[in-house]
């Protein structure tokens, strides 16, 4: 068996390997030390964006690409993962 040839092999599954890319700008009234700790910042982003448009938050711009990749290109634990996903369909 040739190494690239599970690459190759077309799988019938409702699962795939994305990259994907957001790119987010809005303006937001917030607490100034909210924005010091660095660990909870990005989800607390996301949140008051997830809410959408009130009067502390502008939406400016919102560009969303997602692409389907080789598995082969994903981690080894996402290529577990969905050799798991795929083994629990067939199960039913």
């Amino acid at each position: 068996m040739k190494p690239n040839s599970l690459e190759q092999q077309p799988f019938n599954s409702d699962f795939a390997v994305y990259d994907c890319e957001i790119r987010l700008k809005f303006r937001l009234i917030e607490e100034k030390k909210v924005f010091s700790n660095r660990e909870q910042l990005l989800e607390m982003l996301l949140d008051a964006f997830s809410y959408g448009a009130d009067e502390y938050l502008e939406s400016i711009q919102a560009d969303v690409e997602a692409s389907e990749i080789s598995e082969m290109e994903a981690s080894p634990q996402m290529r577990r993962q969905l050799i798991r996903l795929r083994n629990s369909g067939s199960d039913a």
